[in-house]
């Protein structure tokens, strides 16, 4: 089963730090890292910055269209207000469908506002009470905002938004 997390810095730099371990982590084998995206939000600033990791994803990565609804949905939607309506609620909704919420949506942009920075993960195989401990000691005061998915969830989550090519 994989989990996706977000883990949440009060630090500008502190989502890096926190990748830099989990890299580690992941050449010791303890957590298998699948996709992750870096938001950072500078004081002041209207908006985050977000990125996608290429540089860690491999087969069954989620992609760009993943992270840009999710990412939109957390914190370009209260930008854009009522606006948008029912296209909204249809992006919402194939959220749940695979296991993140609209309490998890909320939480995390209740949490990640400007100042701050996140980590957005998706992984499997984690040593979790190791991988907690080497981030908070390595990387920082850091939060983990923690939904587990079902297997459905994540075949489901994979189908619905992986980069592969099914036809290839």
């Amino acid at each position: 089963m994989s989990s996706f997390t977000v883990w949440r810095s009060e630090q500008a730099d502190g989502a890096d730090r926190a990748l830099r371990t989990l890299e580690q982590l992941q050449k010791e084998q303890l957590i298998q890292i699948h996709d992750a995206a870096i938001v950072t939000w500078a004081e002041g600033a209207r908006k985050p910055k977000t990125k996608q990791l290429h540089s860690l994803t491999g087969s069954g990565a989620l992609g760009g269209a993943f992270w840009g609804m999710l990412f939109g949905l957390i914190f370009f939607v209260p930008l854009l207000g009522l606006a948008m309506g029912a296209g909204i609620g249809a992006l919402a909704g194939s959220l749940t469908d695979v296991g993140i919420d609209d309490g998890f949506i909320k939480e995390v942009r209740q949490q990640v506002t400007p100042g701050t920075s996140a980590l957005f993960l998706l992984t499997s195989d984690a040593a979790v009470d190791q991988v907690r401990e080497r981030v908070l000691a390595e990387a920082g005061p850091m939060e983990l905002i923690h939904t587990n998915l079902s297997a459905d969830q994540e075949n489901r989550l994979r189908e619905t938004f992986s980069e592969d090519d099914a036809t290839a």
